[in-house]
């Protein structure tokens, strides 16, 4: 029988003007410093597609194999989902040119930058949608380089059965402590292998945990250095690491949320429908649980719900979100 996530319990609830209209389902994870577990909620134990929160350990995989990048915001770059603005898209054709690539080898689908600044002013120049706009340009661009060096085929790097995704698989198995459950194909036509929340918890607690030089401290040093080129202005994880020194956090689609500090804990969260709101209110009670503090948590907490252009209500954890282990 084909590995399947098997749903998660209410996490959160929809209140507009005093009335609940609404709830969310979801899973998640919340370990100790340790790597033990202080809290869980749905089904953290079983497979999940972490879509985007598996960038950072598939740039562990690249540097393992032999990728070069000096630069720490290349890597910060090639382990996010930029929003396409200049500062993104500028560094991605700097990259492919190192290597001697251009955009035409990006295997990446065409799209427009997440940013709506950057959307707006490409359609009022009538510049049509490019792969190098997606938000997955920058590891594209790196798994590129990535295969070049090895002497790996480029043309199907995108692939289950490819070298370069056996080495993320390696990597992302050795980070995670289990085996990978399934494959799938990611938004961006790359592999994407599913795990445990448990199991991306643990992965984000080693990379930031790695020694200072290694491939995992490398990628966890860069995206915490230049949060705006793993993200974008005014985007999640940039606010989160800004205002929480230390923390690594990377969201991927369909609702999940990977974060982890050294010294205090980490965090994985998936939402069964993918809701951003409701990823947000569970990572924020997931992050207090461990002891932090800090206004962008307070945001995320209690996302607004607008009735005639003002807020009514708000989205909020409901009260037994984490059963406890101690």
């Amino acid at each position: 029988m084909t590995a399947a996530y098997a749903g998660g319990a209410v996490i959160a609830e929809v209140v507009r003007s005093g009335f609940i209209e609404g709830y969310h389902h979801g899973s998640g994870i919340v370990l100790d410093a340790d790597g033990g577990m202080v809290a869980a909620v749905g089904d953290p134990y079983g497979p999940v597609f972490p879509r985007s929160s598996n960038k950072p350990m598939q740039l562990v995989a690249m540097l393992r194999a032999g990728l070069v990048r000096d630069d720490p915001a290349d890597l910060a770059l090639a382990a996010g989902s930029h929003s396409g603005e200049p500062m993104h898209v500028d560094r991605v054709r700097a990259i492919l040119a190192s290597g001697g690539l251009d955009e035409d080898d990006l295997r990446c689908p065409p799209d427009l930058p997440l940013s709506e600044p950057a959307r707006d002013e490409l359609i009022r120049r009538d510049v049509k949608p490019a792969p190098v706009y997606m938000n997955c340009s920058g590891k594209h661009a790196a798994m590129l380089l990535t295969c070049r060096v090895n002497d790996w085929p480029l043309d199907d790097y995108r692939e289950v059965g490819h070298p370069l995704q056996a080495a993320c698989r390696e990597a992302i198995e050795q980070l995670a402590g289990e085996r990978v459950m399934a494959d799938g194909v990611d938004g961006c036509g790359a592999a994407v292998m599913a795990i445990s929340l448990s199991g991306l918890a643990r992965a984000f607690q080693r990379v930031v945990g790695g020694p200072v030089g290694s491939p995992e401290r490398r990628v966890a040093d860069a995206m915490r250095a230049h949060p705006l080129l793993m993200s974008g202005t005014d985007r999640e994880d940039a606010g989160l690491m800004a205002q929480l020194p230390g923390l690594l956090c990377k969201v991927g689609a369909e609702g999940v949320h990977a974060l982890a500090l050294p010294g205090v804990g980490a965090v994985a969260v998936k939402v069964d429908d993918g809701a951003a709101r409701a990823r947000d209110v569970a990572v924020a009670s997931g992050l207090r649980l461990l002891g932090l503090r800090a206004p962008v948590l307070d945001e995320l907490a209690a996302p607004v719900v607008r009735g005639g252009g003002v807020p009514v209500g708000q989205v909020r954890a409901i009260a037994s979100l984490w059963s406890r282990s101690r």
